[in-house]
């Protein structure tokens, strides 16, 4: 896979010895690729990511992988700060209004198995903004299809055991904690960024079939 070469200004070393064992999903909320490249190398802007994929499938790198880009922010996964220095930001050339576009979706394919092997990464570590930042972040936002990533390994598999009967939101806030939702946040935010992963456009009161996904991912922690 060519990759095309735009260097951000906006990075620096990984704290602590930290090297990268997430990668976290972003899109890019923009009119155009390259008015998204342009604000991730804009020194004012302060924010960058390793990798930009433009909708015909061009991928661009901005930051080398073993350096800190500033894509993350404020989050937390599975008990883990600072995620800029430990994960790699891929940016997806997307508005948030609809789908991702095929080529775009198999450059990622193509670079989620170059990087996951380049680095040991686990695909149960391939994450959203929307998972380390719920209610702050809502990207990749409900049109990307996870589902695709899971089939082919890039990203962990959702459960199929039932839900509870009578669920309730305090129980499920435990359980998604327990599978990596451990930011500080309510359990409407928690349920919310849960379904916006696993059950997109689905809204209204908590159901049995909002504990169904994040089960067995729990039994990871």
């Amino acid at each position: 896979m060519i990759r095309h070469q735009h260097p951000s200004p906006n990075c620096g070393p990984r704290r602590d010895g930290l090297t990268p064992r997430l990668v976290v999903l972003h899109y890019t909320a923009m009119d155009t690729a390259e008015a998204a490249i342009g604000r991730l190398c804009d020194p004012r802007a302060e924010v960058s990511a390793h990798y930009m994929i433009c909708k015909t499938g061009r991928v661009t790198q901005l930051v080398p992988e073993g350096l800190r880009a500033w894509h993350a922010g404020a989050g937390e996964w599975r008990g883990l700060s600072d995620m800029n220095s430990r994960s790699i930001g891929i940016e997806l050339d997307n508005d948030g209004q609809g789908p991702f576009t095929e080529p775009l979706m198999q450059s990622l394919e193509v670079l989620l198995r170059m990087i996951l092997h380049g680095w040991d990464i686990p695909c149960v570590n391939v994450i959203g903004h929307s998972d380390m930042a719920p209610g702050r972040k809502f990207d990749p936002g409900p049109w990307f299809d996870w589902a695709r990533l899971e089939t082919q390994g890039l990203a962990a598999r959702r459960g199929h055991d039932l839900g509870p009967a009578d669920p309730d939101l305090e129980n499920f806030a435990k359980l998604a904690r327990l599978a990596g939702y451990t930011a500080d946040t309510d359990p409407e935010t928690l349920l919310a960024a849960v379904r916006l992963r696993f059950r997109p456009f689905k809204s209204g009161p908590i159901e049995p079939e909002d504990f169904t996904p994040i089960r067995h991912r729990a039994t990871w922690a």
